[in-house]
């Protein structure tokens, strides 16, 4: 078991790992990708980066610098975190990871897909967390909206209350191999269907189908998707920390635009650093 587990190797992640690993705190760092620095063309407004290094540049950094301290990254796809009231366990798409503490810094929220009247039906029926609304649609039938790692572990949550489980991948090639016990449908959506309730979903053919529930798993978990399952506290989709960065459940931080705020690398790295110094202080029982 390590002492930390960091999901996300973007700045913040890094930040925290180079004050972590320096206090003799074994961590470990999980990401399936670099996120949106590594996207950027320039970075021309950061400390020291008087070159204009590209993001991708600037994030290969910060890797080598953790690297060189002994912190493995592993590339994998974070699908879950639980906690048993000891410590947390956190669900890659290869493998599992256990630690003492666990540091969110997976960057903004995803957006929600472009749905007709999805948004509407938040909250009635419209759900992005099977852990917490799935024991509501008991006996009933549900829809997972998605195509990847993601989706088939909520369809598999799913599965175990709902009498039927649809995926619908919306037009996209599934990711991988779903079993036979869930209905696959790949015919893009054209729209949710409901006023005060969600109903069922219509698809571009002219096809539907009746639906009491449909859970949207885009691409890959959010940092907010995660910590809403175990109790956090997610205010306008952002996570909600003290002071040291830690969250209302204790042993879970956050840092960088998980947490809103300015969404720059200086804001990533000061949030990491700051989370790194809470941290070393809950594993050392002074927080």
């Amino acid at each position: 078991m390590k002492d930390l587990v960091i999901i996300g190797a973007g700045p913040a992640g890094i930040s925290a790992a180079l004050y972590t690993a320096r206090g003799n705190i074994a961590t470990q760092i999980v990401a399936a990708g670099d996120g949106a620095l590594a996207r950027a063309e320039k970075i021309a407004n950061y400390y020291g980066a008087a070159d204009n290094p590209s993001g991708a540049e600037l994030l290969a950094r910060g890797h080598a610098q953790v690297k060189a301290l002994g912190v493995p990254i592993e590339r994998d796809e974070v699908v879950d975190i639980q906690w048993n009231g000891e410590h947390f366990t956190v669900a890659g798409k290869r493998q599992s990871y256990e630690a003492r503490a666990v540091l969110l810094a997976t960057g903004a929220s995803r957006p929600a897909p472009r749905i007709a009247n999805l948004q509407a039906l938040e909250g009635k029926g419209v759900s992005y967390c099977a852990v917490c609304d799935g024991f509501f649609y008991r006996n009933k039938t549900v829809a997972v909206i998605g195509a990847g790692a993601y989706c088939l572990h909520e369809a598999s949550v799913l599965a175990k209350l709902a009498q039927t489980c649809y995926v619908l991948t919306d037009g996209q090639t599934p990711e991988l191999e779903f079993p036979e016990s869930f209905r696959v449908i790949t015919t893009p959506i054209r729209q949710l269907d409901g006023t005060d309730r969600l109903s069922g979903v219509t698809f571009e053919d002219g096809t539907q189908i009746a639906v009491d529930g449909a859970f949207v798993a885009i691409a890959q978990a959010s940092a907010a998707d995660f910590a809403r399952k175990i109790g956090v506290h997610c205010p306008s989709n952002a996570i909600a920390t003290d002071d040291n960065k830690m969250t209302n459940l204790p042993g879970l931080f956050a840092a960088g635009d998980c947490t809103g705020g300015l969404l720059q690398v200086c804001k990533a790295v000061s949030d990491g650093a700051i989370a790194a110094t809470g941290i070393r202080k809950f594993l050392s029982g002074k927080l």
